[in-house]
């Protein structure tokens, strides 16, 4: 960072959270004449985890399953949905507030069987 227009500072920081999640932190540097607050926020997300489901139904017949989304950020969340594949169904949005679980169904409804 610029420090009164005269020179730079390499200022290395550490972190190693423990857990997923939104950190904050301020440091603050004085000197004589100034003072600097500079404020910093990491957002920790969870190790991706691949996962896969398997739909077995008698055709015409749909099947759900709800697939909870958790939302442990600091903001509210709004998801567009794309779905790919024949014989899927779900919202095209959803919204999972702050702190909450919320489940998106998923549904599959085959015309045939395969």
């Amino acid at each position: 960072f610029f420090l009164g227009g005269y020179d730079t500072v390499e200022f290395p920081i550490k972190f190693t959270p423990k857990f997923a999640g939104c950190y904050h932190c301020q440091i603050v540097l004085k000197s004589s004449c100034d003072i600097r607050v500079y404020e910093i926020e990491c957002v920790v997300n969870a190790d991706q985890a691949d996962a896969q489901l398997e739909f077995v139904t008698p055709a015409y017949q749909t099947l759900t399953q709800e697939i909870p989304i958790r939302n442990i950020s600091s903001e509210d969340w709004r998801f567009e949905t794309i779905l790919e594949g024949q014989c899927f169904h779900g919202p095209p949005i959803i919204n999972v507030p702050v702190g909450e679980t919320v489940q998106y169904p998923l549904s599959f409804k085959p015309v045939a069987e395969s």
